[in-house]
């Protein structure tokens, strides 16, 4: 049987507005059917994680994940202005997932990134940090998986934290995400004879190019521009 999402779509709809900006002192206030869901996260059999198909565990994943960096927020009081100042959070903080104690960095590392081949969960996935890609307000499900994370790359790319081209300079800026993770792209994306830049690069580019105008597809592949990454903007995603 698949979880039921119901207080986690109650949260997020209360709680994130249209511009995937959180309302984290509202939700520290009323912290309840977010820790609700939470613990239902660790309640999970593995018999039941493993009858999941892949897009319904990918889904869960993103989910905890989130919902595990909400709570992460949460109880810090007063709130911190960045998630960077949370001592531990990625490393050392464990939370319950289908029975077993994970951290944030295992959760997305060791899991979503070793078990499954889906570079689109950087899309997903929200370190409630400005130029994070939005935080999405309804949970992943396996059922629209693939069409909410087009959903995600489409919006993350025409974001100023995610991508833009500036032809005058003739320059492509990406979002640092693509840096941190371009190899995660490589297997489905590795292309050697369009784009520019080192193997991660080229098979990023080629995966971006899939949400572009033609016009922006053809001066991508063309190749003669130079790439540089845009600052990461740790700063709290809050309203």
């Amino acid at each position: 049987s698949l979880l039921n999402y119901d207080d986690y779509a109650t949260v997020l709809k209360t709680h994130v507005n249209n511009k995937a900006l959180v309302n984290y002192q509202e939700l520290q206030k009323n912290p309840e059917q977010l820790e609700t869901f939470n613990t239902s996260l660790g309640a999970v059999e593995p018999s039941t994680y493993q009858s999941w198909d892949e897009a319904e565990k990918i889904a869960f994943l993103i989910n905890a994940y989130n919902s595990f960096t909400l709570e992460s927020i949460i109880d810090q009081n007063p709130l911190k202005k960045s998630i960077r100042d949370i001592k531990g959070v990625w490393k050392g903080r464990e939370f319950n997932i289908v029975g077993e104690s994970k951290t944030l960095d295992n959760i997305e590392h060791k899991t979503l990134r070793a078990e499954f081949n889906e570079p689109r969960i950087h899309m997903a996935l929200v370190c409630a940090a400005i130029s994070c890609p939005p935080l999405r307000n309804e949970p992943y499900t396996g059922e629209k998986l693939d069409q909410q994370l087009d959903d995600q790359t489409q919006k993350f790319l025409v974001s100023p934290h995610g991508f833009r081209i500036d032809r005058q300079k003739g320059t492509v800026y990406l979002s640092a995400i693509f840096k941190w993770f371009g190899e995660d792209w490589k297997k489905t994306y590795g292309i050697d004879d369009k784009f520019t830049g080192n193997p991660n690069q080229r098979a990023v580019l080629n995966f971006i190019s899939d949400y572009l105008s033609p016009e922006d597809q053809k001066y991508l592949e063309q190749g003669n521009y130079k790439i540089k990454y845009l600052n990461y903007d740790w700063s709290l995603n809050k309203q």
